[in-house]
C-alpha cells in the first residue's frame, strides 16, 4: 500500500521506516491542510499527527483522490472530521495507547520542575550563582492533586502521584472501577479542583469539554495552585489563564500542548520572531514553562506508535477486522 506521511521529522521517518511491515511510505514534512490536500493523489492511505487539518474541506479532496485509509499515529481525533470522512468512505485507524507513562512522567517532571526551579538553578550555578533567594518550593507529599481524566494516562500518573504521597481526588465522567477499589475518590469538577494545589489534565479534548478551564472554573482553584497540562491545547481558554497568571490566583502553568500550536510546534524558531502574541506572552512569565509536545516523545513511546500503526494499515489491507477504527 502506497502511503503519504505527513508532519514529519527525522525521528518519525527513522522509526516508520525501521518498523515498516513492507508498504511505500513517502514522506512529507508539512502539516497535511487544504492547499497540499492535492499531493495525496496516487497514494492508498495516509499517515498523519495531532496538527493535520483534516476538516470537510480535505476530506472531499481526499475522496476525490481516492484515498480509503487515514493512519493516526496519535492517540487524539479532534483534528479529523470523522462525519464527512465516514460520508467519503475513508477509514480512520488510531494509535489508542502507547507508552502512557510517557506523558505521565513528563507531566510530574513538568511540576517538579516548576515547583523546586530546577531550571533556574542550573541557569544560576552555571554562572557561578549558589544564591538559593526565589528557589523555595513545597512538598509533593501531602499536597493535593486534582487529576482530571483517568484514562491510561491519567492511571499512569495516578501510580505516580501515589509514589509521591499526594492526596489525590478524580473527575471522569467514567470512573475507573479498578482505581476506586485502589481508594482514588471522584467528585464533581467543581469539588475536584476545589482546594487542589495541583490540577493536571489528562482527557481527551471534545466539543463537551472544549475551554473546560476558563475564567469561571479558574476561580474554583486554590489560589496560587498549580495548573498542568500535558493533554491538547484546547481544554485552556489561554486569554482568561493569563488572565489568572496576571492576577495571581493561578501560581504556575506547564503546557506541553498550546492550542494554536500546529503554526508553532515542532519547528525552530530560534531566529525568527514568532507572531504568536499568546504563546510569547505566557513565556514571558517567570512561573509558567511551556515544552513542544514532547510528552510522547520516548525512544518506547516511538516504537510503539509505529508498530501499531502498520498493524492497523496490514489489517485493513488483509479485511481483517480494526480493533483501532474510530466511529463517527
Amino acid at each position: 500500500m502506497k502511503i503519504a506521511i505527513f508532519s514529519t521529522c527525522n525521528y518519525d521517518q527513522e522509526f516508520l521506516e525501521k518498523y515498516n511491515t513492507g508498504h511505500d511510505l513517502t514522506f512529507f514534512q508539512s502539516a497535511l491542510n487544504q492547499q497540499n490536500a492535492p499531493l495525496t493523489k496516487d497514494f492508498d492511505a495516509l499517515c498523519l499527527f495531532v496538527n493535520d487539518k483534516v476538516d470537510k474541506e480535505v476530506i472531499a479532496i481526499l475522496e476525490k483522490n481516492n484515498i480509503r485509509l487515514i493512519l493516526l499515529r496519535c492517540a487524539g481525533f479532534n483534528n479529523i472530521d470523522l462525519e464527512a470522512a465516514t460520508e467519503a468512505g475513508i477509514k480512520i485507524l488510531r494509535v489508542p495507547a502507547y507508552s502512557p507513562e510517557a506523558v505521565a512522567e513528563h507531566a510530574m517532571a513538568m511540576i517538579l520542575t516548576l515547583n523546586r526551579k530546577t531550571h533556574k538553578a542550573y541557569n544560576r550555578t552555571r554562572e557561578g550563582n549558589f544564591s538559593l533567594e526565589g528557589l523555595m518550593g513545597f512538598n509533593l507529599h501531602s499536597s493535593k492533586v486534582a487529576l482530571i481524566g483517568t484514562g491510561n494516562i491519567g492511571r499512569a500518573f495516578y501510580k505516580i502521584l501515589k509514589g509521591f504521597g499526594c492526596k489525590i481526588m478524580a473527575y471522569d465522567p467514567f470512573p475507573n472501577k479498578e482505581l476506586v477499589a485502589e481508594g482514588l475518590s471522584y467528585g464533581s469538577l467543581e469539588d475536584t479542583l476545589a482546594n487542589a494545589d495541583i490540577v493536571s489534565l489528562h482527557c481527551p479534548l471534545a466539543d463537551e469539554n472544549h475551554h473546560m478551564i476558563n475564567a469561571t472554573t479558574l476561580k474554583l482553584f486554590k489560589k496560587g495552585a498549580m495548573l498542568i497540562n500535558t493533554s491538547r491545547g484546547g481544554l485552556l481558554n489561554t486569554t482568561e489563564v493569563i488572565a489568572a497568571l496576571k492576577s495571581g490566583q493561578l501560581g504556575y502553568l506547564g503546557i506541553d500542548v498550546y492550542e494554536q500550536e500546529s503554526e508553532i510546534f515542532f519547528k525552530d524558531h530560534s531566529s525568527t520572531i514568532i507572531q504568536d502574541d499568546l504563546i510569547s506572552r505566557l513565556m514571558s512569565f517567570p512561573n509558567v514553562l511551556v515544552t513542544s509536545h514532547q510528552g510522547f516523545f520516548t525512544a518506547q513511546a516511538m516504537q510503539q506508535i509505529a508498530e501499531i500503526t502498520f498493524i492497523n494499515a496490514d489489517a485493513f489491507c488483509s479485511g481483517l477486522p480494526l480493533a483501532n477504527e474510530i466511529l463517527a
